[in-house]
């Protein structure tokens, strides 16, 4: 098969994101149906196009988990950025921001038109004459992944949905298709059933053979990972036993989420955790360690590990990734709205908006591997003090120079994950490299310095940039331009699915047990730290949090918004898990960028008010289509 990415942009530039909505019953295009399957080369494309439909997880105006949980955010120039209007809670069932459910708009489309199509290509494949039987095995079951994931997507988004188990007849009315939103317990196990049934059929390979052109297609880890995750949503306190939700009633008066906790979901899900990774380790797949990061030059152990982490995510198509997104990949797009300038620029075009503020900066260990707040040793109250950079910390702060005391004896992944005022930035540049990484580039972000307010709007709201978004890679030609080496999001990594599985091993056990330390010590580990026992112990002034399952099930959590910080998974997270309401009605604050000198900049600042609401937990059904099929009911709130 040629390259799946080179048939994904054609089928971009084809199609664009025309609305479409999940009622229609006769396709516009019946007539070029025969035509679409007539040989190899015409079902190639149409996989393609399947593929394409897969939503979008690099674009911040179509990834709810980009701005959706203000885990990041751009200045208040850019309020009005579609993104960012849904994480202020701009969102309404008559203006449905990010709208994945029906008609679409101007960056998302449906899933359901998706649905269809991988529905269309199922029923047709099988009478293409010129694929031998494997390989339509093969696209069948990569197809029915695809159509399970985008249930999935529906289902952690908007909660209830319509199961699209096969396309309507043509022959048949308009009211055939008014459907009804189904149980979430029922929702579920179908998208299991479609993922056993990919897994049973023995289609998906579990390596590539030649990955330089079937990079991008699903195989068997990466199916392995999806139905783990499946299970550990449907096991996870949004979906099991949620009570919250007792008067959300289906058209039968019946509550559309169980109203009984089943704690055996756990074990199913720590199972398909335990077999996920099994697969992935026998396919290769693996952390990416030192090793694996290829320096141009020697350097220092701290520059080593940092780089290395940005490489676990940006390092193209490397050894943890299980599957990327390659539909929609981390392109210039995000990129420039991630990287600072780091020197002096002539011209100005680069958008440095994206941000991160401290209630995800505050997130990060210490250097012992503890919370901040936690720590014995750690300045908690004095972290807002500003403190000069010394020798100890040569390869993380620019020596000499002020900074903030909380940028100060933080774990790698703070260095690896995010850039800020005089904090090191190592590569990316144009420059050779020095021999001593202690002297590389650093941004200088005081309100009239080179990486500061550009272009009215162009600037960094919170003084902490995305670093670990933008390529190791991606390089400045000049002080004014970059060339950005394009990768594929990564949806799927293997340290997400050894969290997944410390997760699910610590709620199916009394309490916590080596098996539960091991994965997530296989994380922190890479990071550089100790495990979660010898860290606690030594260092927190909560010793014996570990021991307990509450205490376990705290820490598990904060490992995940740590080591996936700025992907994503938090939003989704903090929904399953229930957490949202406590944690994201707070002030969105970072320092005064706009400010010289250096006690004013070092002030803090609010940027926001975030808000959260109960009904917040899934987005509206957008109100045309239940003008056009009355038999769905909202979600409640809206």
């Amino acid at each position: 098969m040629k390259s799946l990415y080179k048939y994904i942009l054609c089928t971009c530039t084809a199609l664009s994101v025309t609305a479409c909505s999940y009622l229609d019953v006769v396709p516009d295009n019946v007539a070029t149906i025969d035509n679409a399957f007539a040989d190899r080369y015409t079902t190639e494309k149409y996989l393609a196009t399947c593929y394409w439909g897969m939503p979008k997880s690099a674009g911040w105006n179509e990834n709810p988990g980009v701005f959706g949980a203000l885990e990041m955010i751009f200045n208040t120039e850019a309020r009005n950025d579609q993104g960012m209007r849904f994480g202020l809670g701009v969102d309404s069932p008559t203006d449905a921001v990010i709208n994945y459910w029906g008609a679409g708009g101007d960056y998302v489309r449906s899933l359901y038109a998706g649905i269809r199509e991988c529905n269309t290509f199922m029923e047709n494949v099988v009478n293409v004459q010129d694929i031998q039987e494997y390989e339509k095995k093969r696209m069948i079951a990569e197809v029915k992944m695809i159509k399970a994931y985008m249930h999935f997507y529906l289902l952690t988004y908007y909660g209830p949905i319509c199961p699209l188990r096969e396309n309507t007849p043509v022959n048949e009315s308009t009211q055939g298709v008014r459907v009804y939103r189904e149980k979430v317990d029922d929702c579920f196990k179908y998208i299991l059933e479609l993922m056993d049934e990919v897994i049973s059929s023995n289609g998906l390979p579990a390596t590539f053979q030649n990955p330089t052109t079937e990079l991008g297609r699903f195989n068997l880890p990466s199916a392995y990972m999806l139905r783990a995750k499946v299970w550990l949503y449907w096991a996870s306190p949004l979906f099991n036993g949620n009570t919250d939700y007792n008067s959300f009633l289906d058209h039968n008066g019946e509550p559309f989420f169980n109203q009984t906790y089943d704690a055996a979901r756990w074990d199913s899900a720590a199972v398909a955790c335990k077999d996920a990774i099994e697969i992935c380790e026998a396919a290769g797949i693996r952390l990416y360690q030192t090793s694996d990061y290829i320096a141009t030059k020697q350097v220092s152990d701290q520059t080593l590990l940092v780089q290395t982490l940005r490489g676990s995510i940006s390092d193209r198509w490397n050894c943890e990734l299980v599957w990327g997104n390659s539909s929609y990949p981390v392109n210039s797009g995000l990129q420039n709205q991630c990287m600072p300038y780091l020197e002096q620029p002539t011209s100005l075009d680069n958008g440095t908006r994206m941000s991160v503020p401290f209630s995800t900066v505050d997130l990060f260990y210490s250097k012992n591997g503890v919370p901040i707040e936690e720590d014995k040793e750690y300045d908690y109250a004095g972290r807002f003090n500003v403190r000069t950079g010394d020798e100890e910390h040569k390869y993380y702060i620019q020596k000499g120079e002020q900074t903030a005391a909380m940028n100060f004896d933080r774990e790698p992944r703070f260095y690896s994950t995010l850039g800020f005022d005089r904090g090191k930035w190592y590569g990316n540049s144009y420059k050779n490299m020095p021999d001593d990484d202690a002297d590389c580039l650093y941004p200088k972000n005081r309100f009239g310095e080179f990486s500061s307010v550009a272009n009215p709007g162009n600037y960094n709201a919170t003084g902490y940039w995305p670093k670990k978004l933008v390529s190791i890679n991606s390089s400045f030609r000049d002080p004014n331009q970059v060339t950005w080496e394009t990768y594929p999001f990564p949806d799927m990594r293997f340290a997400d699915l050894l969290l997944m599985c410390a997760e699910a091993l610590n709620e199916s056990k009394a309490a916590p047990d080596a098996e539960v330390y091991k994965y997530i010590d296989m994380v922190r580990e890479r990071a550089g730290l100790e495990g979660v026992v010898e860290s606690w112990q030594k260092y927190s002034n909560q010793p014996t949090k570990p021991s307990t399952k509450s205490g376990m099930r705290e820490i598990i959590q904060r490992e995940r918004n740590v080591e996936l910080a700025c992907e994503g998974p938090y939003y989704w997270d903090s929904h399953r898990w229930k957490t949202a309401q406590k944690e994201q009605n707070r002030l969105i604050q970072g320092w005064n960028v706009k400010a010289s000198d250096v006690a004013d900049y070092y002030t803090v600042a609010t940027v926001y008010t975030q808000t959260f609401s109960y009904k917040n937990y899934f987005a509206p059904i957008p109100e045309s289509d239940i003008v056009r099929n009355p038999q769905l009911v909202q979600n409640p709130g809206w």
